[in-house]
């Protein structure tokens, strides 16, 4: 995975989801989000930092809890550290790099995310198929994890995430995957 993977996806984020979000809820409120196999957290940080950024844009404070959850626990230890090499250049602008993760060694070969943004997310081991959903959810990004199911499992996760959405919640999905037939959800 790579931070901001399929930059487009991740505009659309920034210029839709989040203002929509925030602009639901009263300031000083909880804003919760589900990363479901979450891998070594690229994809959770990015949402964290754009959550922040719209925060510092608009001066509004909110408390953000990003739930990241993997079933393999080296990728969540590594999600937790926080620590990344430096080929993640090719993917975070200078800019956010310069805001939001320090140089860790002198040879710069590693970045570390910013403990006020490490701080946003809870990792944990989580087997999606088997443990219960996090609920009140205003944001699930589940990308490129259905693909590697079948559809019997598909058609559980689907109303599972559906039900642990608030009821103007986003779901977003990878660019392979549907919602099928559950459409009026």
């Amino acid at each position: 995975t790579n931070f901001f993977r399929d930059a487009a996806v991740f505009e659309e984020i920034q210029k839709l989801a989040i203002p929509k979000i925030l602009s639901s809820k009263p300031a000083g409120s909880t804003i919760r989000v589900w990363v479901p196999g979450c891998s070594t957290g690229e994809e959770a940080y990015s949402l964290a930092i754009l959550f922040r950024e719209r925060m510092d844009e608009t001066h509004a404070d909110f408390k953000v809890h990003i739930f990241a959850t993997d079933i393999d626990r080296e990728s969540i230890d590594h999600a937790r550290a926080g620590a990344y090499p430096s080929s993640i250049v090719a993917d975070v602008s200078p800019e956010r790099l310069a805001h939001y993760f320090d140089q860790e060694h002198p040879d710069g070969s590693t970045y570390r995310v910013r403990k006020s943004i490490r701080d946003m997310l809870i990792f944990s081991e989580h087997d999606l198929t088997k443990d219960p959903p996090f609920s009140k959810l205003d944001l699930i990004s589940c990308r490129n994890l259905l693909i590697y199911m079948g559809s019997e499992l598909q058609k559980r996760l689907l109303p599972l995430f559906h039900y642990a959405l608030n009821p103007d919640g986003v779901l977003l999905l990878g660019s392979s995957e549907s919602i099928g037939e559950f459409g009026d959800l």
